[in-house]
């Protein structure tokens, strides 16, 4: 290289090469920018009926949880449904206020303990670490079960052997490996026992386009140039489909 050249890469400013929902932007040289405010600027709807807090479920990667609970519960003891937000494993945050109200009426609806986790985000962590931190989630729960000193907030009402996982987009792709890796019966998490698998418009996608797809308007809120910019993100490059 020329010591003009050399100059030249050394001052040329990095440019920004993908981005997605104003809220996440990759640049050349890397670097990457994620806000920290949420796609959906909605509020939260807390009437107080629900309790919630949050809770660290892996301290290497500081990833957290939020519980939920109700207030004046239906029976002292309650099924847990857990709930993995979505994002094109890109994006989204237990956080993020439209998930945050989700949780509020599924505990309400369903009179259930609901955990919702965050999970690594690409494309800083790419696949599969979401998934491993998916099932970090599902083993700190069996913590919980199996501690001498547990948190009374959760085990004084969480029936732990009636538990549900559920995500929609990313989330519902979390919990369909989960319920792959776990198999039947989830005998890896005893006393925890996996009753049941919601998948809620899981983030699959393949080599042949579907109808949806390659006939779905391109103004759509999810259309198919940002399924693919967030499965470009998100997978590493040996693994991602060869053809479209």
């Amino acid at each position: 290289m020329s010591d003009m050249a050399a100059s030249a890469s050394i001052t040329t400013p990095p440019h920004e090469v993908d981005e997605c929902r104003g809220v996440l932007r990759v640049y050349s040289d890397g670097s990457i920018w994620r806000s920290s405010k949420p796609s959906f600027n909605v509020p939260v709807n807390d009437d107080g009926s629900i309790l919630w807090k949050d809770i660290v479920f892996d301290p290497v990667h500081d990833l957290q949880l939020r519980l939920y609970k109700p207030a004046s519960p239906s029976s002292p003891k309650l099924p847990v449904f857990y709930y993995i937000h979505g994002g094109g494993f890109c994006i989204g945050s237990r956080a993020w206020p439209n998930c945050q109200n989700y949780c509020f009426r599924l505990a309400s609806n369903l009179q259930a303990v609901v955990i919702s986790p965050d999970y690594r985000l690409a494309p800083e962590n790419r696949l599969p670490a979401a998934i491993e931190d998916g099932f970090m989630a599902m083993k700190w729960l069996q913590a919980q079960a199996l501690a001498n000193n547990p948190d009374p907030w959760l085990t004084d009402v969480a029936d732990f052997s009636k538990v549900f996982i559920s995500g929609d987009s990313a989330g519902g792709t979390i919990a369909h490996n989960l319920a792959v890796q776990l198999g039947a019966g989830s005998l890896d998490l005893a006393p925890v026992l996996v009753r049941g698998y919601v998948l809620l418009a899981p983030f699959f996608g393949g080599t042949v386009l579907t109808r949806s797809e390659a006939e779905g308007p391109k103004d759509a809120f999810l259309n198919l140039e940002l399924i693919d910019r967030f499965w470009r993100l998100s997978v590493p490059m040996e693994k991602r489909r060869i053809t479209r």
